[in-house]
Order: structure tokens, then sequence, then C-alpha cells
């Protein structure tokens, strides 16, 4: 799918069924863009669509519910505003956003084909219209509607299967073409070494998360709620100065003040 979507004419389709917008225009498709946030996490997008008036579609396609939790959408809509204006420039000229997440599985349960999350002002039950939007698009709906019928060319195996010609097209191209099996022998080679690389990042955080625990249990039992912060940490400069506070720290008490 991040192939398929790389393609402006497919995600101009899809954009187009998801919102109802027959006329929307995609002028440029980035995939795959690490959107940087230089005071904490920053994120990978899948597909990141703009349109003639700039305004912006993060598209994720999620096979589990993790992947799609309601705050990962928040962090989603702030990070696209982040890489938007540049500095100086007036809040005013911040686009429209729309973040989209189509799950496998109902994530909202509430048993609909799509949901539009918007902020209101709930007492006068009014639209807070910051122009940030949040859909989530249920795949396992499959009816014969409009988004019904593009669910069921997301789960299609072969382009013969597929109701829209366009997205057919560019499958047929991936699969079938000597460029387009190339291609997605590279995409199957990045992802092999982006999960190779996450999980030697993953490994040294717990290796160091351990290697801390070890050190202060020397000191005496490690209450539980200081084991849990610890083994919460993610961040690896975080993790390296607990480990030499560990190292240096004579109780457990001088260890939690530098924390």
């Amino acid at each position: 799918m991040r192939n398929v979507l790389k393609k402006v004419e497919c995600a101009e389709y899809v954009l187009r069924v998801i919102l109802q917008k027959k006329n929307l225009k995609i002028v440029d498709v980035i995939v795959q863009q690490d959107h940087k946030n230089l005071q904490g996490r920053s994120a990978v997008l899948d597909c990141v669509a703009l349109d003639g008036e700039g305004n912006r579609f993060n598209v994720e396609v999620q096979q589990g519910s993790g992947g799609a939790s309601p705050k990962r959408a928040r962090y989603h809509s702030g990070l696209l505003d982040m890489n938007t204006l540049k500095p100086g420039e007036a809040f005013a000229c911040l686009p429209e956003s729309y973040v989209i997440f189509i799950t496998r599985d109902d994530v909202l349960g509430e048993h609909l084909p799509i949901y539009h999350v918007d902020r209101m002002i709930r007492e006068v039950n009014r639209e807070f219209a910051d122009q940030s939007h949040i859909i989530y698009v249920n795949a396992s709906m499959q009816d014969d509607s409009e988004l019904g019928r593009l669910m069921q060319d997301f789960h299609c195996k072969t382009a013969d299967e597929m109701h829209s010609s366009v997205l057919a097209d560019r499958v047929r191209e991936l699969k079938e073409s000597q460029k387009g099996v190339e291609n997605m022998c590279d995409v199957m080679k990045k992802l092999y070494e982006e999960g190779v690389e996450e999980g030697i990042e993953k490994g040294m955080e717990q290796g160091q998360t351990e290697a801390i625990l070890e050190l202060l249990s020397e000191l005496g039992p490690v209450p539980q709620e200081l084991a849990d912060k610890i083994r919460s940490g993610k961040n690896r400069e975080v993790l390296r100065r607990w480990l030499k506070a560990a190292a240096k720290a004579e109780s457990l008490e001088a260890f939690e003040r530098q924390l």
C-alpha cells in the first residue's frame, strides 16, 4: 500500500472516496517521510498528500488496533502542523489537515464504516473551527457502497479482483512489471532493515533498563513505583544518564533525587 499510494492518482482516488470530495485535486504525495520534532519524538508518516491549496492529508494503513490509538492520531496531527509553518509565519496560514487511519478492525467499536472526529465547543454544541480533522475508516465493513468497495479493494490479492481501475492498474504495475517487482523488493528490504534497527534499539533500551535496576538492587529493595518508572523509560539519552547515576549513587534516595 505504501507503493500504491506513492502514485498521485491513487492517493487522490482514495482520498476522494473517503472524504466524499469528487473534485479534490492532489498535487504531491510523500511516503515514509520522517516528520521531525526537535524537542521530542519524531515519527515516520506512511503517506502525506497535499492538494492545490496546501491542505495536508496523512493516510495511515494499520493492521493492529495499537497503531491507531486516539493519542497517536493526536500526535500525528500535531506533527503535521509543526512541519507546516515557516519561522515567523502567521498562524492564520496553517492549512486544513486530515489524519486518516484505515484500520483492519473496528477500532472505535461503534460498528460504523467511518468515523469523523472534530473538536467541539461542548457548551454550545458547536464545532471549534481549527480545521484539524481525524478520520477512522473501518476496513472490516465491505458493503456495496463506494467506501465499502474501496475497502474490498484494500483486501484484494490480485488486480483483477479490484473494483477501481486506478488502483488495479497500479497493482499490476507493481506486481507484474520488472520495474515494479524490483521496486517492491527494494521496499521489502527497507522494511526488513527498519525492523532490524527497531529491534536493536529496543534491545539496547531493555539492556540499559535492566542494568540500572541491577545496580540499584545492590543498594536495597527497589520500590515497585521506581522500577516501573525506569522500565517505562524510552529515551536512550535519559537511560544513559540514569545508568551513570545508578552506578554512582550511594543510596536509592540519592538516585531518585537525580531523576
